[in-house]
This record gives C-alpha cells, structure tokens and sequence, in this order.
C-alpha cells in the first residue's frame, strides 16, 4: 500500500495547519493511501551546524531530535506533506532547522527521486505564497514532483475553527489529497514499467580559483 508522510509544522497539535492535513488525511484514506502524521513544530530542533558527519555516517550526527527518525520514515513513503504556519511570511523556524537537517543529512541515504511533495501554509491573512515557495525549494532540489491543486495550497485563519470556516481553502486541501493520490500511483505504474529517469551527479559548480 502506498504511503505518504504528513509533517506538522505548527507547535499547536490541533490548530490551523493540523486541520488543512486533518482535511487531506480523510481524501487519502478514501483513495486508499496509508498516512502517518508527524507533529516537529513543539520539538526543541537545533539547526544544522555544517559538521559533515552525515556524509560519513549517512544520518545527522545529532540524534537527539525526530531527524534521523523521519528520514528511516520517509525512506519507506511515496510521497511527503510538509505544512507550516506563517511566521513573518516564512514558515516556521523550527520546522525549517528540521528540514535543513532532514533533506541534507539523509541526500546519500534516502532516495527521495519521485517522491510526491506538496507544501501546505496555513496563515491569518498574509506571508503564505513566500512560505509557499520556500517549502516547494525541498522537493524542487531533490527530484520530487510536487503535487498541486486548484488554488495555492493554503488556508485561511487564527484558529482551526476558523479554517474550518475557510470552504474554498478545504476544498483546495482535498483537490490536493486527490491529485497526490494520482501522482503516487502513476508514478509507481511508470517505474515498474520504465525504471527511474538517470540522474546526473559529476557536475558541480564551483570557482575556488576565484576566476
């Protein structure tokens, strides 16, 4: 069966952002698809300090944080939700350190090539198509195809009651839910029928000479 990991960006359990994902959860049931939700945004996580040891070791030398965890749990989803509430028209620093160490420590050990990514923003008023983008840039680098849907995948609100209000921005979480779903079971059609696209990885752009 396959899978999709949804992370909770917020430090509220059961505020904005819970209830977009709450609303994508129940369209992936009803396609079929195993989720697994998992709260970072109420976890001390420190942010990467450039150590290196994960390229040596193949996980963040730090294992006193959900990092390496979600990286053995992502190594088995098809696809990946991150959401976020706005904070200053960026999403959650918390949630960012956690992402920096996830999509770094785990690029040698984690293949993430035609993994569904979609970006969830839950915001009062405004600052959500900035955190928008900033989240896309984790699958955009990674080779993973993000799911859209008919409206930038956000919704509206200060509380979860509120964005329970928010009709049209329900409907964009459920639209979202319905195209993933389609994403992950062609994707998984079209590699057993064609195998992945080669990826190139001897190029890297780099002047130490300063010319």
């Amino acid at each position: 069966m396959a899978k999709v990991l949804l992370i909770n960006g917020s430090p509220k359990a059961n505020g904005c952002t819970a209830a977009a994902l709450a609303e994508m959860i129940k369209v992936f049931n009803e396609e079929g698809i195993e989720t697994e939700l998992i709260h970072i945004g109420n976890k001390a996580v420190r942010g990467c300090i450039a150590c290196g040891r994960c390229a040596e070791i193949g996980k963040c030398v730090f294992g006193d944080d959900p990092v390496n965890e979600t990286a053995a749990k992502l190594a088995e989803a098809d696809g990946l939700v991150i959401g976020s509430p706005v904070y200053y028209s960026s999403p959650n620093g918390t949630l960012l350190s956690f992402l920096d160490r996830l999509f770094f420590s785990s690029s040698g050990s984690v293949p993430k090539q035609m993994k569904v990514g979609a970006a969830v923003v839950s915001c009062r008023r405004g600052g959500n198509t900035a955190s928008f983008d900033v989240l896309n840039k984790y699958f955009t680098i990674s080779a993973m195809p993000i799911a859209s849907s008919t409206y930038w995948n956000q919704v509206h609100g200060f509380s979860a009651e509120d964005v329970k209000k928010d009709l049209e921005g329900l409907q964009t979480m459920r639209n979202l839910a319905r195209c993933m779903s389609f994403m992950i079971r062609a994707f998984a059609d079209a590699k057993e029928k064609y195998g992945l696209p080669a990826n190139e990885s001897q190029a890297r752009t780099s002047f130490p000479d300063g010319k």
